[in-house]
């Protein structure tokens, strides 16, 4: 198989971002590091020098929108976050649904045994990391049988 370009992954909250990466192959998504919220200046400086340290071609985010689906003002923050992403790096930004990533990685979590009540940084990660592996999966042609 061909290495294909990496993704990232992006978790946005107020306090942190969970940062997750592709594999070299694109087929699975990673927790990659968590970083704690400054402004927004430094936020998008340190993403987009992770995403050209790690040759990121596209940038996936988790839009956290509302139950019945529609968009709310925090869905809308993150769409801010990301038009200013998008101008330091130049690169596409996909916004992928995220309602329940963050109650999916703390029962992913708590099943390998982790305690999440003091590891927000770590369920960040994990919810970047099913957020991204979401996008991947939606790109992935089935496999063969």
């Amino acid at each position: 198989m061909t290495a294909k370009p990496r993704s990232l992954g992006l978790d946005v909250g107020d306090r942190r971002i969970g940062v997750a990466i592709s594999d070299p192959l694109g087929i699975t998504a990673a927790g990659l590091e968590t970083i704690e919220r400054k402004n927004s200046q430094v936020d998008v400086a340190a993403i987009a020098e992770l995403a050209r340290r790690h040759g990121a071609v596209e940038i996936v985010i988790g839009l956290p929108k509302n139950m019945d689906g529609s968009i709310g003002e925090q869905a809308q923050k993150v769409q801010s976050f990301g038009k200013k992403l998008a101008r330091a790096t130049g690169l596409p930004i996909i916004y992928e649904d995220e309602r329940l990533s963050t109650i999916s990685a703390i029962r992913t979590l708590t099943i390998q045994g982790v305690k999440t009540g003091h590891n927000k940084d770590l369920v960040d990660r994990q919810a970047a990391a099913i957020i991204l592996q979401k996008h991947l999966d939606s790109k992935e042609p089935p496999p063969s049988a």
